[in-house]
């Protein structure tokens, strides 16, 4: 009578097996943190760019003026009051957010599978995008699309509105003066030094010849400050 052997299920980390030891395995559906942080840009952009967008309408009205600023009372043009042209730079803004928006739909849902999108005002489009961003993470190459497009229409919205770009202190000193005046420009992801009287060690600088000029880098390509400099 022939003997049953039992087989034994092969140990975590055998070669002759299939599994996988779970404590070393990347997680199901893990999301790149290159990903993860677009989307999280992208989410912050299209925020800024939902607020902005009434507000660009409003300034392409005749006499159309930026919210919480007096408006005079409605009425007909006199010789005293006189209907404002069209801002062409308004409509040029608007016209680029508008069809930025619906190709940058089109294209996410393109990708996931999703179909045409059906029409519907921009806010409403941009809706849409923020509540498809967790789909949109599963796609690198997608979010960091998305992030870029969202910030440069709104980026162009601000400019267009008459917004100023916010700058906030970098802790450091210039790697080429050592002084303590070094500026982020998180809109464009770059550090500035306000220094006029910053100077480098390239002779064609336009630091030597053009006083407004001042030295950017890369938010994440700052040189290191030379060794001592931090001392003075």
């Amino acid at each position: 009578m022939r003997t049953r052997h039992h087989r034994t299920a092969p140990r975590t980390g055998d070669r002759t097996g299939d599994r996988t030891d779970p404590r070393t395995a990347p997680a199901p559906n893990a999301v790149p943190a290159a990903s993860a942080e677009a989307v999280r840009e992208a989410a912050r952009w299209l925020g800024a760019l939902r607020r902005q967008y009434p507000e660009l309408l409003t300034e392409l009205a005749p006499g159309g003026r930026s919210p919480g600023a007096p408006r005079r009372a409605p009425g007909p043009a006199t010789p005293d009051r006189r209907t404002a042209p069209l801002r062409l730079h308004v409509s040029d803004a608007l016209r680029d957010v508008t069809d930025g928006v619906v190709e940058l739909e089109e294209a996410v849902r393109d990708r996931l599978g999703l179909g045409r999108p059906r029409q519907a005002p921009v806010p409403e489009r941009l809706d849409r995008l923020l509540a498809l961003l967790d789909r949109t993470a599963a796609h690198p190459v997608l979010a960091e699309h998305v992030h870029a497009e969202a910030r440069r229409m709104a980026r162009r919205c601000a400019r267009t509105l008459g917004d100023t770009e916010p700058m906030a202190p970098v802790a450091g000193r210039c790697p080429w003066c050592a002084s303590v005046s070094l500026r982020a420009l998180p809109e464009r992801a770059l550090v500035m030094c306000i220094n006029p009287g910053c100077r480098c060690d390239d002779p064609g600088c336009d630091c030597f010849t053009e006083p407004a000029h001042r030295h950017v880098w890369p938010e994440h390509a700052l040189p290191a400050a030379p060794a001592g400099e931090g001392d003075r």
